[in-house]
């Protein structure tokens, strides 16, 4: 059995902490830890942490997302990324539930790579995917917008419109950016759908512009 009490092992570089909280609207405290040295320092535990019982690896979600310093929740979301594809249910549910805890664009963005994975692993957009679109927090519905990101032939363009629809009327910038990146994405492999969807749809001048870059 792994142990349980995972360990708190990044270090302080005092230099970076001000510019990193600066760059973050000093919304969150950090160590000043770069995301390079976060990842190769992470390396062992990202391994051993395959070893882990389901009970073990979500100890260890949750202990690394409860601390303080934000290093330590991009941690969270790595560990939880590198074992997406053996997650249960519950550890899905749970990474659900963090979209909305000390949310931002960062974390929220990170935390949709996974739920994301899970959603295309388990082919399970149709049942997970409305609760997305559902939800009151702009964070969830950014989510739910930008779900099929990557996914390429695989989109589902009947959920990618509904999803923008839905937000259509949210004058957010976050969700206007969310549904300008979905469209841009999908213009990569369906150009001709987003120039007809962009074309018969009154989109912000935002989500208009950065879905027709690549066209």
């Amino acid at each position: 059995m792994a142990n349980l009490t995972p360990p708190l092992f990044l270090p302080i570089h005092p230099e970076n902490q001000a510019p990193m909280a600066k760059y973050m609207r000093d919304q969150f405290h950090f160590l000043g830890v770069k995301a390079g040295e976060r990842r190769a320092l992470l390396r062992p535990l990202r391994l051993q942490s395959h070893q882990l019982t389901p009970q073990e690896l979500q100890a260890w979600l949750a202990f690394y997302y409860q601390q303080p310093y934000r290093e330590y929740q991009y941690v969270a979301i790595d560990l939880a990324q590198a074992n997406v594809r053996h997650m249960t249910p519950a550890h899905y549910q749970w990474c659900y539930r963090q979209i909305t805890v000390t949310p931002w664009w960062d974390s929220v963005d990170a935390w949709r790579k996974v739920l994301a994975t899970y959603i295309l692993t388990h082919d399970c957009l149709q049942q997970v995917g409305p609760v997305y679109l559902r939800a009151t927090d702009k964070w969830v519905r950014r989510v739910g917008i930008t779900l099929q990101l990557g996914w390429k032939e695989r989109t589902d363009s009947q959920y990618l419109q509904t999803a923008i629809l839905a937000n259509q009327g949210d004058e957010d910038f976050f969700i206007q950016k969310a549904i300008g990146w979905a469209l841009r994405d999908y213009s990569k492999v369906n150009p001709e759908w987003v120039r007809t969807f962009v074309t018969n749809h009154a989109l912000s001048a935002l989500a208009q512009r950065e879905g027709c870059k690549y066209l």
